[in-house]
């Protein structure tokens, strides 16, 4: 990362809360330590009965504890914390804007130039319409070039709420302002799934429903909910997870080459993928999409608690904590290639990957001794814990005779870069404070979101499981899961773990 030119100031909604303190904050201050924030940087926290003393503690306290570096070197932290400020209020009220106007413009007199702004909002979905009104009031919102605002998903609940959210920002920011953010696509591997297709001659030609069989995409989570039973009762894993982070990343596998690397080109490219995914029929949900509560179990060997007795959860919860879903994007490129989206909390394993599985050899001229196990040739794209890409082919064992072998050809950042890869935030904040989009949602592309799961959303909603909870805490989920893709006479791969 470059350092920057012009001098930023990053407002922090919320700065006293959970997100700031695990990640923006320690974020802000690698960036620091990487040297790509410009000379004049400030941020302002923004939060309820905090004062300034006790808050740069707390954020000290922070990144000691959540910076990838790990404890803070006390003489850059000093440094670094002379630019870190706090106001304390209430959301709603005018006079927290105010000031933040006024610290703004003292922040820009002292060093007698204009600053980019970034106003991220760590705060909840319920609030956001009451800071950006208030935004808008205090004319903080009206420079194009300059102004900018930083929303976190949930990007509403439903089509219907995140068009009316839409329709509010877009009455104070333009939307070349405004950055959805999906800290997903902050990811190194992630982000290189576009440099594997587009940067190498190898795999684009075959990277279309003439070689590829199917697309699987797992997001594994180990833990539970939480202390966030309450958000989660109002989500659960279809607008938690599948709604915004796996359809980036079908996204990310089935998009058209982009003509260049221009923001709106590349968002331009999902949104077309988006728009192709064909529409679920309400009375055909029950064949492509598959709902699981995890219940009580084991793991690691310890006794966990099923999901109605986390807190703040309802006793009786109808909340889905497991997803299965299957899509076809009907387009040339990938008409009838199933693409099978799973995600669930208190998996086995914590593992983010997509696996592309190969047509088999149209003939077959090895004999059937040759080989015990045949596998298809598969492509794993691991986006964590270990970040790598694996090949799986065929290859002939060494000796007298003929005999196949599945071996695997991988690479892995640990093990071919020495620089340490950025945290997600790094990236993403870095790309806001230089008004770069390209990793952030648009308007139209989150509508399209919405409308893909609708279907889905509408039907369970009126229809609650009658068999929650229906997997046990540390599997992989419900039978039906399984079911839903046996149909189709496949299955789901294990998630690569440690060489993959």
């Amino acid at each position: 990362m470059q350092k920057m030119d012009k001098p930023v100031i990053v407002c922090i909604f919320g700065a006293a809360g959970d997100l700031a303190q695990r990640k923006l904050v320690p974020a802000l201050y690698n960036l620091y330590l990487d040297n790509a924030v410009p000379e004049h940087f400030a941020i302002i926290g923004l939060a309820r009965k905090v004062d300034h003393g006790p808050f740069k503690e707390q954020m000290h306290t922070a990144v000691d504890t959540f910076s990838r570096r790990g404890k803070v070197d006390p003489e850059r932290w000093e440094h670094f914390a002379q630019n870190l400020s706090v106001i304390d209020g209430e959301f709603t009220d005018p006079e927290m804007y105010r000031k933040l106007a006024q610290d703004i413009q003292n922040y820009e007199k002292q060093w007698a130039a204009k600053a980019d702004h970034v106003y991220y909002l760590s705060i909840p979905p319920g609030l956001i319409g009451n800071v950006i009104t208030q935004l808008d009031k205090a004319k903080l919102s009206k420079d194009r070039s300059r102004d900018r605002v930083v929303i976190e998903k949930p990007f509403g609940r439903d089509l219907e709420s995140a068009e009316a959210l839409n329709k509010l920002v877009t009455s104070a920011f333009d939307e070349c302002q405004v950055f959805r953010i999906d800290h997903y696509l902050g990811k190194e591997t992630v982000q290189n799934i576009l440099a594997f297709r587009f940067a190498n001659a190898l795999f684009e030609p075959i990277w279309d429903r003439r070689y590829i069989d199917h697309v699987q995409i797992t997001v594994a989570e180990e833990v539970g909910v939480e202390k966030r039973g309450g958000f989660y009762e109002t989500a659960g894993a279809l607008r938690d997870m599948i709604q915004n982070h796996l359809l980036q990343l079908l996204c990310m596998v089935a998009m058209e080459p982009p003509v260049s690397f221009e923001a709106d080109e590349v968002r331009s490219k999902k949104v077309d993928v988006l728009r192709a995914i064909r529409p679920i029929d309400p009375g055909e949900v029950y064949k492509c999409a598959v709902r699981g509560q995890y219940g009580a179990g084991y793991f690691q060997g310890t006794q966990v608690a099923g999901y109605r007795q986390e807190p703040n959860v309802s006793p009786s919860s109808s909340t889905e904590t497991f997803v299965a879903l299957k899509l076809f994007v009907d387009n040339w490129r990938w008409q009838d290639v199933p693409f099978y989206l799973r995600t669930g909390k208190r998996m086995p394993v914590k593992s983010s990957q997509i696996s592309i599985q190969f047509k088999p050899v149209p003939h077959l001229m090895f004999p059937g001794s040759s080989a015990d196990h045949w596998e298809p040739n598969r492509l794993t794209i691991n986006i964590q814990p270990k970040e790598g890409i694996l090949l799986r082919f065929q290859a002939k064992q060494p000796g007298k005779g003929l005999r196949l072998k599945t071996v695997n050809m991988d690479f892995f950042y640990e093990d071919s870069f020495t620089v340490q890869a950025p945290e997600a935030y790094e990236t993403l904040l870095w790309d806001v404070m230089q008004g770069d989009g390209t990793l952030f949602m648009r308007a139209d592309q989150e509508r399209v979101a919405w409308t893909t799961i609708m279907p889905v959303l509408d039907v369970w909603s009126k229809t609650p499981s009658a068999d929650f909870p229906n997997y046990p805490a540390g599997t992989w989920g419900p039978e039906a899961a399984e079911a839903l893709i046996a149909r189709d006479g496949r299955s789901w791969h294990a998630p690569a773990l440690g060489n993959m």
